[in-house]
């Protein structure tokens, strides 16, 4: 087969602004070390089954971290990050920008394990001046260019999303869905929390569209909050799906090891969309990108910009790349 020499991700997402970047689906959390390191070891087994890095772990240490021992939690966070299998994907949520750990945080696993991170997650951003101050905080700490995660947990910062998204170390945009109804004061009931609940007050809706919309808008990543349902797979999966389907979010938080592989089922496209999407891009390199018809149906940019994006959700959920197309992701595995 003779293709075009141009990767797709070059020739297609290149011409379009605000191309979504593209991360894991599932950003997995865990903050108490018996089950960091469990989430590791499992992330690793998890690398050798499908052959690419299916979610991130997340270090926790704004909710691992015991009180008073902020140091010593943040050092086994770098600690652990450094020890991660070649290839993890591994991150750090470090304390809020106003917490006296902060800089501490910073300064400890950035500054020891920077390297090591795909990226640090902020909790209570609350404007863009909260990410000024993380990036100034991030570059004492280390001279690398670590991605910021920020999550947004007020009305407020709702308001601001996308003035957050816009700005350049933003890589993605989390929803934090439980301080976002208490900050109601009451005024939304405790079963917009639940699984069924958050896909249905009309004020939870309304942030969740505003912020993966910011998202879309800023080529960033949207990330759905916490479904707290881990003993019901097929619950975890049918939010997922919902969460991507009906909002637009390409990724959603874990945080117990039970939801991963829904997580992952959720966001997996049809065997027959990988194949049909393969089938399209391989002719469209043949055609060096020009417009084609394919099974009676005319496509262009538009359409292989779609079928590419598919393909690359493929990889991340650990689908098998159709053998045509494969070559087109050596270089994402190994």
């Amino acid at each position: 087969m003779s293709m075009s020499s141009l990767h797709p991700a070059q020739v297609l997402l290149d011409a379009q602004a605000g191309a979504v970047q593209r991360l894991p689906v599932c950003d997995h959390y865990s903050g108490v070390e018996e089950r960091m390191r469990k989430s590791l070891q499992l992330q690793a087994a998890m690398m050798a089954e499908f052959g690419a890095c299916v979610f991130d772990v997340t270090l926790d240490c704004e909710d691992g971290a015991p009180v008073g021992q902020e140091q010593a939690h943040a050092k086994l966070v770098a600690e652990l990050a450094r020890q991660a299998a070649p290839g993890a994907r591994v991150a750090a949520r470090v304390h809020a920008v106003d917490h006296a750990a902060f800089q501490q945080d910073m300064d400890i696993i950035a500054g020891e394990a920077g390297a090591h991170l795909c990226h640090i997650m902020l909790p209570k951003v609350e404007s863009v001046d909260d990410v000024l101050l993380a990036e100034k905080a991030l570059k004492r700490a280390t001279d690398k260019q670590i991605p910021l995660h920020v999550l947004i947990e007020s009305p407020a910062a709702v308001h601001r999303a996308f003035d957050i998204a816009a700005h350049p170390a933003v890589q993605s945009i989390s929803f934090g869905l439980m301080d976002f109804v208490s900050a109601h004061g009451g005024a939304i009931p405790a079963s917009a929390m639940g699984v069924e609940g958050q896909f249905q007050h009309p004020l939870v809706v309304r942030a969740k569209l505003e912020i993966s919309a910011a998202c879309h808008a800023h080529g960033k990543v949207p990330s759905h909050c916490v479904v707290t349902e881990f003993k019901r797979p097929e619950v975890m999966q049918a939010a997922a799906s919902q969460a991507f389907q009906d909002f637009g979010f390409t990724r959603i938080w874990s945080i117990h090891p039970s939801q991963i592989r829904p997580i992952l089922a959720a966001f997996m496209p049809p065997s027959s969309e990988v194949a049909l999407a393969a089938d399209i891009l391989v002719a469209a390199a043949k055609a060096k990108w020009a417009p084609i018809s394919h099974q009676g149906v005319l496509h262009d940019r538009a359409s292989y910009r779609y079928y590419w994006q598919l393909l690359e959700r493929a990889h991340q959920t650990g689908q098998q790349i159709p053998e045509a197309a494969s070559p087109w992701f050596v270089s994402a595995s190994s």
